[in-house]
C-alpha cells in the first residue's frame, strides 16, 4: 500500500499526477483541486479520443470526450440561462446512459448541485426528494418518467422547468415547464454564441469546499437524507482510490448499477476522469450479462447479486453438461481453487500446482470467462453488501480476482479496499491512503479523513449525530481490526439481536453464509428479544425453479414453488448445513419462505437490492409469528 503520507510533494501513480500529503488540503489531481477543473483537464487533453460507448439500435457507438466536453457545455450554460444559480440543485431521473454524465458535469460545471433520483421511485418519492432538495430542476429520461412529475406537478412548485431525454410518445406535448433536451441544448449553443467563455469561467470559481452531490440514503431505516459531498470529498476518493488500484487508459469498464448511487458514481463518472478509461453503458439493469459477453470489461465493479448470479448460471450449466463436462468443469475448478489457495494469501505458487492450473485453464476455465465475458477482467470489484468468502474464492479459482471493498455514501463511496496483491478474503481490506479508521468501545467502525462527507442538507441534528465529538464519523457498522490494517464488518449496530437470554447476535455473518447456497437469495434473520432465532428465506428463482423440474415437483407460479414441501425439505437441509458453522446460540430453529419475488419497486428492496430489514419484518409479520 502506498503511504500518502510519506510521499514526496508531487507523485505520478498510475499515469494520474498527485499533489498532496495525507490530512494535508486541498487535494491534488493533475493539478486540480475540484472535479469540474479535472473534467476540463481531461476533456481538453483527450478530444477525440472516446470516453463513453452507448448501444444504438444495437451497435455499440463511441462517444468522445470531445462529445463529452460539448455537450456538457450546453447544458450547463443553458440551465444557467434558464435561472439555475449557484448552489442550487437539479434532479436527475434516468437509467444510466451518456446523458446522465453530461448533466452531472454540466450542473456541476455553472456551481450547481446533482442529485439522482432512481427510477424505481414512485411518484409519492419523487415528490418528497424534489421539494426536500429544493430542486430547481428536474431531468426525465421519458414518457413513463414524465408521468410521475405530472401526476405530482402541482405539489413541486419550486420547479422552474422540466427536461425530458427521450420525445418517444410526446411529440405532440405542449407543457410550460416541460422542455426536450434538444431545445435545451439550442439554448445552451446560443448562451454560448452570446458569452464565449463563459463556461470556463464558471469552472474557474468552483472551490473545493464547495458542494457538488446531494446524494439521497437509500432510507433503510427511515425517510432519505440528502448527504452532501463537495468537491474534495469526491476528489480524495479518487486519489485515494488510484492509489490501491491500478487503473489504465486502455480499460473499458461496463456501467449498470444506478448512477445515483455513490459506488456506480465513483466508479463510472468520477474515477474515469482520474484513470481516462472508457465507460460503456449498459442498456438496461436487464440486460447486463449479454452486455458484459459483449464488452469484456478489464474492471468490472457489482453488488454482490450479481455475482451470486453468474456463479448461478455457471452451475445451472455444470448440471446440465454431459458427465464428461461435468468432471472436466469439476476438475478445473478444483485446480483453480489450489492456486487461489496461494494467491489470495500473497504466497508464491507452488510450479506444480501453477503446472496443473495452466492445463486446466486452457481446457475448461478460459472458454468460461470469454462465455461469461470475464475473459479480459483484470479485477472485479464488490461492494454495498456483504459477499460471501466462499463466493470471491470460487472467483479466484476460475482465474477472476474478485476484491471487496467498504464506503458509504457518508464516506464518498470508498473507505477501505482489498487488491489483488494485499488481499484477504472475508474482510472489506484496509483502509485507503489518507484516511483512518478506528473501532469504537460498542464496536462501532469510525472513519476520519477528507472522504467524509459535508453532512445531511438542511438536517444539522442528525448531521451532529452522525459524527462524534472528537470528529469521527459513526458508520454503523459493526466489527475488527487486525494488526495488519484489514478490517471484517460483523454487522449493523442497529441490527444487532439480543435475546430473551441477554445474548448478543450479530445477523449479518449467518445471513451472508446463508446467501451462498445457490438455493438462496436473501435472508433476515429473527431473534431480537426472542427465545431463539429464526430466518425468513428468499429463494434464488432460477436455481430452485432448475431443481424443481429435475424432481418433477409441480409448480404453476412462484408461491406454489415455495409451498412445495420438496422446495422446504430442499432449503431446510441448506439451513442445516449453515448451523453446523454456528454456536447453539447462533443456530436458526426455523424459517419460513417469502413467497413473492422482491423487485427495487418493492418497499422491501432498496434500488440498489438491499433488504430493508424493517419492511420486510413489518410486511412478513404473519410469518414471523407464525414461527413462535
Amino acid at each position: 500500500m502506498l503511504d500518502s503520507a510519506n510521499m514526496p510533494e508531487t507523485t505520478v501513480i498510475n499515469g494520474v499526477r498527485y499533489n498532496a500529503e495525507a490530512g494535508q488540503r486541498p487535494i491534488h489531481v493533475d493539478g486540480c483541486t475540484t472535479i469540474v477543473s479535472l473534467f476540463e483537464t481531461r476533456c481538453k487533453a483527450m478530444g477525440s479520443r472516446t470516453a463513453h460507448r452507448e448501444k444504438d439500435l444495437g451497435i455499440w457507438k463511441d462517444y468522445s470526450w470531445d462529445d463529452y466536453w460539448t455537450h456538457a457545455k450546453w447544458i450547463g450554460l443553458a440551465l444557467r440561462k434558464l435561472g439555475l444559480k449557484r448552489g442550487e440543485v437539479v434532479s436527475i431521473l434516468s437509467e444510466d446512459r451518456k446523458e446522465w454524465a453530461y448533466f452531472d458535469m454540466g450542473i456541476q460545471c455553472v456551481g450547481g448541485i446533482a442529485s439522482g433520483i432512481y427510477t424505481t421511485d414512485s411518484e409519492a418519492q419523487l415528490q418528497y426528494l424534489v421539494n426536500d432538495s429544493d430542486s430547481r430542476f428536474l431531468i426525465v429520461e421519458n414518457e413513463e418518467q414524465l408521468d410521475k412529475y405530472l401526476q405530482v406537478e402541482n405539489e413541486v412548485p419550486g420547479l422552474l422547468k422540466v427536461i425530458i431525454l427521450e420525445d418517444e410518445g410526446l411529440h405532440d406535448l405542449d407543457h410550460p415547464r416541460c422542455l426536450m433536451i434538444d431545445d435545451l441544448y439550442e439554448i445552451g449553443r446560443k448562451a454560448e454564441a452570446e458569452e464565449p467563455g463563459a463556461f470556463e469561467q464558471e469552472i474557474a470559481k468552483a472551490q473545493p469546499q464547495d458542494t457538488a452531490l446531494l446524494i439521497y440514503t437509500s432510507g433503510t431505516t427511515g425517510m432519505p437524507k440528502g448527504a452532501m459531498l463537495c468537491h474534495e470529498n469526491i476528489m480524495a476518493a479518487m486519489e485515494a482510490g488510484a492509489r490501491r488500484l491500478n487503473c489504465l487508459e486502455t480499460d473499458n469498464q461496463l456501467c449498470f448499477l444506478p448512477l445515483c448511487h455513490i459506488l456506480e458514481r465513483d466508479v463510472s463518472i468520477y474515477f474515469p476522469l482520474a484513470g481516462k478509461s472508457v465507460v460503456n453503458f449498459a442498456e438496461s439493469p436487464e440486460t447486463v450479462f449479454n452486455n458484459l459477453q459483449e464488452v469484456s470489461p478489464n474492471t468490472f465493479t457489482a453488488v454482490p447479486r450479481v455475482w451470486e448470479k453468474i456463479y448461478s448460471q455457471v452451475l445451472i450449466l455444470a448440471q446440465e453438461a454431459t458427465p464428461l463436462g461435468r468432471w472436466a468443469y469439476a476438475r478445473a475448478v478444483a485446480a483453480g481453487k489450489a492456486r487461489a489457495d496461494f494467491l489470495v494469501e500473497g504466497k508464491p505458487v507452488p510450479a506444480s500446482v501453477s503446472a496443473r492450473y495452466w492445463v486446466w485453464d486452457r481446457l475448461v476455465l478460459r472458454n468460461l470467462r470469454r462465455m461469461l465475458g470475464l475473459d479480459k477482467m483484470r479485477r472485479g470489484g464488490t461492494g454495498a453488501a456483504p459477499i460471501s468468502p466462499e463466493l470471491l474464492k470460487w472467483y479466484w479459482s476460475i482465474g477472476v480476482p474478485l476484491v471487496e471493498g467498504y464506503g458509504m455514501t457518508e464516506t464518498a463511496g470508498l473507505a477501505t479496499i482489498n487488491t489483488r496483491q494485499d488481499n484477504r478474503i472475508g474482510t472489506i481490506g484496509k483502509a485507503v491512503p489518507g484516511y483512518e479508521i478506528r473501532i469504537a468501545e460498542d464496536g462501532e467502525i469510525q472513519t476520519k479523513g477528507a472522504n467524509n462527507f459535508q453532512g445531511y442538507w438542511r438536517n444539522n441534528e442528525k448531521t451532529a449525530e452522525t459524527f462524534t465529538d472528537d470528529g469521527w464519523l459513526r458508520t454503523g457498522d459493526v466489527g475488527r481490526l487486525d494488526d495488519e490494517g484489514f478490517v471484517t464488518i460483523t454487522g449493523r449496530l442497529k441490527d444487532i439481536i439480543i435475546t430473551a437470554g441477554g445474548k448478543n447476535i450479530t445477523p449479518a455473518e449467518i445471513e451472508s453464509r446463508l446467501k451462498f447456497s445457490h438455493y438462496i437469495s436473501d435472508a433476515v434473520i429473527i431473534g431480537d428479544r426472542r427465545k431463539y432465532l429464526t430466518a425468513l428465506v428468499m429463494i434464488d428463482q432460477e436455481n430452485v425453479e432448475k431443481f424443481a423440474q429435475d424432481q418433477k415437483v409441480p409448480f404453476s407460479n412462484f408461491a406454489s414453488l415455495c409451498a412445495a414441501k420438496e422446495v422446504k425439505d430442499l432449503i431446510g437441509e441448506e439451513v442445516k448445513a449453515v448451523n453446523k458453522e454456528f454456536a447453539r446460540v447462533e443456530q436458526i430453529k426455523d424459517f419460513r419462505l417469502i413467497d413473492v419475488l422482491l423487485t427495487a419497486e418493492d418497499e422491501e428492496l432498496t434500488a440498489t437490492m438491499k433488504l430493508k430489514r424493517s419492511y420486510v419484518e413489518k410486511r412478513h409479520a404473519h410469518l414471523i409469528e407464525d414461527m413462535y
